[in-house]
């Protein structure tokens, strides 16, 4: 059976076998499977690999190219204080897929957002969740800065497909000013050629999923993976098939529901009227 290098539940997944012909220890494998270290030897990532069963060559050229990527990626170490373990993961991998599908019921998306409706966001949670304006300042930075990779990746953005529920729109976020831009951002952005967004009605009778999700086509040979943030407060993340299929259902299933992507711009306008 294939093992995973991903999270599940926030944790790694178990493996099976041992660190036999490389120069990792386990501590230094657990911290590469929580996305914390990346393989400083390219060898020793061919050999786990092979432990995995792990044989076509393109995808093991795909893994070392990701690998070779994700160890030049110096801005994920400037946050890496600041994230959980599992998003610390994530953000890499997010960053890499060739395909994003989100959903939020509550709040517009990270993705979607500005940085003052970002900041408005962390500042709600601060008193609630008891954390610092340096955390505040850390993370809105790098939402803006998650944001900037994903849909300004260049040569080829990742293709990115939202659905909004109105009620995420319509909860009033740092004031008027900030919600104005807000609306005008996911207008932009939703006239991208690489961006689909979707709005979910409130009078909508049809299924909507309760909590938000994401889930992530990555380089061809590589399994598609969701990501859910729980009650917790955690961030949970698996590449198992059952999953990924079940989330994928949610996520079609809602595209039926959801206003026609063109209809986005005109009910901006609208949110924008009734302010």
């Amino acid at each position: 059976m294939r093992e995973s290098i991903f999270m599940d539940n926030g944790k790694p997944m178990p493996r099976k076998v041992a660190v036999q012909g490389t120069k990792l220890s386990e501590a230094a494998l657990q911290r590469i499977e929580t996305g914390g270290l990346s393989f400083r030897n390219t060898g020793d990532l061919r050999k786990l690999l092979e432990k995995y069963g792990v044989d076509d060559p393109e995808v093991i050229d795909q893994l070392v190219e990701l690998n070779r990527d994700a160890t030049s990626q110096d801005w994920v170490t400037r946050y890496r204080s600041h994230m959980q373990p599992a998003m610390q993961g994530f953000v890499g991998i997010e960053a890499e897929a060739q395909d994003i599908r989100i959903y939020h019921p509550a709040v517009v998306h990270g993705l979607l957002q500005t940085e003052d409706y970002a900041k408005a966001i962390f500042e709600i949670e601060k008193p609630v969740e008891e954390t610092t304006s340096e955390f505040v300042r850390h993370n809105v930075a790098l939402r803006m800065e998650r944001k900037r990779r994903v849909l300004d990746r260049e040569p080829r953005p990742v293709k990115l497909w939202a659905i909004l529920g109105e009620a995420a729109l319509r909860y009033a976020v740092g004031g008027r000013e900030v919600m104005l831009d807000q609306y005008e951002e996911i207008t932009r952005l939703s006239k991208l050629d690489h961006v689909k967004i979707q709005v979910l009605p409130l009078n909508s009778r049809g299924y909507r999923a309760s909590s938000d999700l994401a889930i992530l086509d990555l380089v061809d040979g590589l399994p598609p993976m969701v990501q859910v943030d729980t009650s917790w407060g955690a961030v949970s993340t698996s590449d198992k098939p059952k999953e990924v299929a079940r989330f994928t259902r949610r996520f079609n299933t809602m595209i039926a529901s959801a206003l026609p992507p063109e209809d986005t711009p005109e009910f901006m306008q609208r949110l924008a009227r009734e302010l």
